[in-house]
């Protein structure tokens, strides 16, 4: 279910290798739209020189350069916005970030697709060390104050939200996209893949290692617990821990079933 309250339809997700390997394509046409996303030796040459002179850079060198060119190349940009070393940038113009917003080091802003909305990343947010958002032609929304620790993956291929304040600890990930794997004689890789989306509510606490899959939402200020699998929907405030989790609890009671 969106944050709008309505389960978007299933999605075809593209798959980036028949891009890659496409014959009637150059590798400079392939590099710009797979990376890039816009077509032209100006926008290929503009993204290079920001990458080349700024992503690799270590101290505050490094930060100040990113600082200052990273913005040229994103969709939009605010104020006080940091980017740690080896930030990659992949359609940036389809990224847009508000204020006082921390991207640390190695992370992945992959707002890749052909007709999507790409990363919409609120003022306040945290994105921890290693971590990777990564769209397939689907749009990744990140609320205000959003917390996202290290090593962890928000993937999508339709919509995926992450309402304000929500905190998500290391190791996690939100995975906006399936496989079908309904007939046993075929590769699981060879079927089709789609998508209905994630929205997780404000205030949402998911503990170190939780997997959140395809389709479920998860209402406002619910705690999912360290290494639970949510498969279902999980309601506001709800307290869901276990694989597959289930509902123990809720923050309105300290008692758990």
């Amino acid at each position: 279910m969106t944050a709008s309250g309505e389960r978007p339809v299933n999605r075809e997700i593209p798959k980036a290798q028949e891009q890659l390997f496409d014959e009637r394509r150059s590798s400079s046409a392939k590099y710009s739209a797979l990376v890039v996303g816009r077509p032209g030796l100006a926008a290929l040459l503009g993204y290079e020189l920001v990458m080349l002179t700024s992503q690799w850079v270590p101290g505050a060198l490094g930060l100040f350069l990113r600082k200052l060119l990273y913005p040229r190349v994103l969709g939009a940009c605010g104020r006080g916005v940091v980017f740690g070393q080896h930030v990659v940038l992949r359609h940036p113009h389809k990224i847009r970030i508000g204020d006082r917003v921390v991207v640390d080091d190695n992370c992945l802003l992959d707002a890749k697709g052909e007709d999507n909305a790409g990363i919409t990343i609120g003022s306040g947010v945290f994105l921890g060390r290693n971590s990777i958002l990564s769209c397939k032609n689907g749009d990744i929304v990140l609320g205000d104050g959003a917390n996202i620790g290290f090593n962890c993956e928000v993937f999508s291929a339709s919509r995926v939200s992450l309402g304000e304040n929500a905190l998500v600890a290391a190791y996690c990930y939100v995975i906006g996209g399936d496989h079908d794997w309904s007939n046993p004689e075929q590769a699981v890789l060879e079927q089709s893949r789609s998508s209905k989306g994630v929205a997780i509510g404000a205030g949402v606490w998911m503990g170190a290692g939780a997997k959140v899959l395809d389709g479920v939402s998860v209402g406002d200020h619910a705690v999912i617990g360290a290494g639970a699998v949510v498969r279902g929907d999980v309601p506001a405030k709800a307290i869901a821990v276990g694989m597959p989790a289930k509902v123990v609890g809720t923050r309105a009671s300290s008692e758990l079933a």
